[in-house]
């Protein structure tokens, strides 16, 4: 059977793997022209490291894991009014089993394994399907049909807009944005995390192994704001406006985010779905079930909704949906439920664990 799979990220690389293994034809098609660079640290925590574990890339990943020593929080003057060696913001607590790891590590690592064709600088125009597969017109002209197609392809999935409409309905706004982008470590950070905020605004920083550079997360709290996903001159002139009154290392920030070659930018958001398919179309990953980076699970659910799907559609492919719907709604239900726990805070870490396990992979 062939099946195409839209998005190269983490969970269109992951099914890719999965279902070569079950003797599927799989192709990947990622509108960038190469593998994307960027993105802030992801975790990995219990169901997702099983996961791992059966791809036989977990020892690569813990060996990739990031190695922060701790954190401090910084008042607007500068001052240090808090420090810790035993957890971080993005990481939670140093001495736990879960594994903090740069998405580009991540995503190298799986691109070794997936050994399935990719189609970058490509994107899907259209689908039709019928009882009896897909067929898809690629933006480049190209014409194929396929069995299935998975839309990996995130929260602003092209997939399930094609299949399901516009992205309005299916998304849950939680009233925040956030950047992320890459500067040279003028603050000598060494695997450490800084984290300031003032109002309705702030910043996180922090350096690993390439201890010349640190990667930046500035945000804001906003309501929904109406800009393009695509312009990213529109979303740094976004980001100047609303963190332009931030003091202490803000205004050297954002100077450099000007000049970051891999600024991103995003709303906190939910993707809320009755159905993540509809005929020979499904969704997996931030694409059907965002829980936003507040929940620190979003890789955690790609990883996982891959192997489900996969193990479903090998198991037989009618009714596979249906099955891989059921297994995973309650596991994306306690991961989302993360975001919402402590608005403005961490979830406690007895749902963290909760959620994380939330999901029997036997």
């Amino acid at each position: 059977m062939k099946v195409l799979v839209s998005g190269a990220s983490v969970g269109g690389p992951a099914l890719a793997h999965w279902l070569r293994r079950r003797g599927f034809e799989v192709t990947l098609v990622e509108r960038a022209p190469r593998p994307r660079k960027g993105g802030q640290a992801v975790d990995l925590r219990g169901a997702a490291l099983v996961v791992a574990d059966r791809m036989d890339i977990l020892e690569q990943v813990r060996a990739a894991r990031t190695t922060m020593r701790g954190m401090s929080m910084y008042d607007g003057d500068g001052n240090e009014i808090m420090r810790s060696t035993e957890e971080t913001v993005s990481g939670g607590r140093l001495d736990s089993p879960d594994v903090e790891i740069a998405r580009d590590d991540l995503t190298a690592i799986l691109d070794a394994v997936t050994d399935a064709p990719c189609r970058y600088g490509d994107s899907v125009a259209t689908l039709t399907q019928d009882d009896g597969g897909v067929d898809v017109t690629f933006d480049s002209g190209v014409r194929e049909r396929y069995d299935y197609v998975i839309g990996a392809d995130g929260l602003h999935s092209n997939v399930r807009k094609l299949t399901f409409g516009p992205e309005q309905p299916f998304l849950k706004h939680l009233g925040m944005y956030v950047s992320i982008y890459t500067a040279d470590n003028f603050l000598g950070l060494d695997h450490w995390q800084v984290w300031h905020r003032e109002g309705e605004a702030g910043f996180g920083l922090f350096s690993d192994r390439d201890t010349a550079v640190m990667k930046v997360n500035m945000g804001f709290a906003a309501g929904p704001l109406g800009y393009d996903h695509r312009d990213v001159e529109q979303q740094r002139r976004l980001v100047q406006e609303h963190c332009s009154g931030l003091r202490w290392q803000a205004p050297k920030l954002l100077e450099a985010m000007w000049r970051a070659d891999d600024f991103y930018f995003d709303a906190m958001a939910q993707v809320e779905m009755d159905r993540w398919s509809k005929g020979r179309v499904a969704l997996i990953g931030d694409a059907g079930y965002c829980p936003s980076p507040l929940s620190g699970q979003g890789t955690s659910l790609a990883l996982v909704g891959a192997y489900v799907l996969a193990e479903e559609l090998g198991r037989a492919p009618e009714g596979a949906f249906d099955r891989y719907e059921r297994r995973m709604r309650p596991y994306v239900a306690l991961n989302q439920a993360l975001a919402l726990e402590n608005p403005g805070m961490a979830a406690s870490p007895e749902s963290v664990r909760r959620a994380a396990d939330g999901i029997t992979l036997d």
